[in-house]
C-alpha cells in the first residue's frame, strides 16, 4: 500500500501536514556520484516500467509501457523525452470477459510495438498478480502522432490467452520480423518459460488458431522476451529473477543464440536455454538496480539497448527507463556499453 503525505504552505514554509508540531529525520543523503554514475548508465529520468522497443515516427521516436490505458512517451533525440497520450481511455469491451480479475479494465503490462507494412501494431498484456489467466491485445493506428488527423486507434481483439489449464502465462509480448519478412511474437512469464507464435502481417493476428506454439527457453523465474536478427543469428534476450520489488528486485538480463527463430537458443557454454541455459548480459551496478525487459534499436550504424532499472540512488528504488549503447564482439555476443 501506498501512503500519500500530503503539504502546506504556511508564510512561505513547507510543512508536512502528516507531522505538523513533530520533529522530522533528515533527509536522506544523496551521494554526489549518484546521478553522473547512472547517466553513464543511460539514466533517461522519466518513470517507466516495462518499456516496449522503441519505433519511430515522422521525426519522433516512441515507447510504450506498463501502466493505466498503456501510457507513452516520445523523444525527438532519444535523450530527452516527454509523455505522449495514453493508448486506450476505455477498456476494450473482451478484456472484462477474458481476465475478470483485471478490476480497473484499464490496467495493462508490457506492451510492444511495431510498425508493419503500413500501420503500428500495438501488443499489451491483460493480467493479474500471479495467475496465468491472462491474454494478449492488439491495437493498431496508421500514426503515432496524435496531431495527425489519421490518429485513431483501432481495437484489434484478442491474440492469444491463456488460462490454469495451460502451461505458459500469455503476457510480456515481443514482435520481430524475420529474416524471410515473416512476423513473430515471443511472449511468456514463468509457469513453461519462453513461447513463440507466428502472425499474419496483414491482421497482426496468430496466423491460425491452432498454430504451433514453439518453446524457447525455461527458468524457475523467467519472462519479458525480446528476438533481435543480426548478421543472419537471431538473438534471444530475457529476465532472470524478480522484477517490481523496487530496490529488492533481483531482475537480471540473459541471452542466447540461434540460427533458427524457433530455436534451440544456446548460450556462450553451448546450453539449450530450454534446460536453464542464458549467458549473463546485464545485472544490477550499484543503485542501477534490476535492468530489464530489453529492447533494440538500430539508428544508421549504430545499436541502443532500451530497458527499465529500479533507481536505488535518487528515486528509492522508482523504476526508470535507461538507453544504453549495445556493440557486437568478435564472436558476435553483444556487449552493453556505458557513456562517458
Amino acid at each position: 500500500m501506498k501512503t500519500m503525505v500530503h503539504t502546506c504552505v504556511v508564510f512561505g514554509v513547507i510543512v508536512a501536514a502528516a507531522a505538523v508540531g513533530r520533529a522530522q529525520p533528515p533527509a536522506p543523503e544523496v551521494d554526489p556520484n549518484v546521478v553522473p554514475f547512472l547517466q553513464k548508465l543511460g539514466n533517461r529520468g522519466i518513470r517507466v516500467h516495462d518499456p516496449s522497443t522503441i519505433v519511430r515516427c515522422k521525426d519522433e521516436y516512441w515507447i510504450f509501457c506498463t501502466g493505466r490505458g498503456t501510457p507513452s512517451f516520445r523523444s525527438k533525440d532519444l535523450v530527452t523525452w516527454e509523455r505522449g497520450p495514453q493508448t486506450f481511455t476505455k477498456s476494450p469491451e473482451w478484456v472484462a470477459q477474458a481476465v475478470p480479475g483485471n478490476r480497473s479494465g484499464l490496467d495493462f503490462w508490457a506492451p510492444d510495438v511495431i510498425h508493419c507494412r503500413d500501420r503500428y501494431l500495438l501488443y499489451f498484456s491483460v493480467s493479474t498478480f500471479g495467475k496465468n489467466t491472462s491474454a494478449i491485445g492488439l491495437a493498431t493506428n496508421v500514426t503515432l502522432d496524435p496531431c495527425d488527423p489519421a490518429y485513431e486507434w483501432k481495437d484489434g481483439g484478442i491474440v492469444i490467452q491463456s488460462s490454469p489449464r495451460d502451461d505458459f502465462n500469455a503476457i510480456d509480448p515481443a514482435v520481430t520480423v524475420d529474416a524471410e519478412g515473416n512476423l513473430w511474437m515471443s511472449f511468456g512469464s514463468f509457469w513453461g518459460g519462453i513461447k513463440l507464435i507466428q502472425l499474419d502481417p496483414t491482421t497482426g493476428r496468430r496466423i491460425a488458431p491452432d498454430s504451433p506454439i514453439h518453446a524457447l527457453a525455461h527458468y524457475d523465474s523467467i519472462e519479458a522476451p525480446f528476438i533481435y536478427h543480426h548478421d543472419g543469428v537471431y538473438y534471444l534476450f530475457l529476465n532472470w529473477g524478480m522484477c517490481c520489488r523496487g530496490l529488492k528486485s533481483t531482475y537480471n538480463m540473459r541471452v542466447g543464440r540461434s540460427p533458427k527463430i524457433t530455436g534451440p537458443y544456446l548460450d556462450r557454454d553451448n546450453k539449450d536455454m530450454l534446460e536453464g541455459g542464458g549467458t549473463l548480459l546485464l545485472d544490477t551496478d550499484g543503485p542501477f538496480i534490476g535492468p530489464g525487459h530489453a529492447g533494440i534499436l538500430k539508428v544508421g550504424d549504430r545499436y541502443w539497448l532500451g530497458m527499465h532499472f529500479y533507481n536505488g540512488g535518487t528515486r528509492r528504488g522508482a523504476s526508470m527507463y535507461a538507453i544504453r549503447p549495445l556493440t557486437w564482439g568478435a564472436d558476435g555476443w553483444p556487449v552493453v556499453g556505458t557513456f562517458k
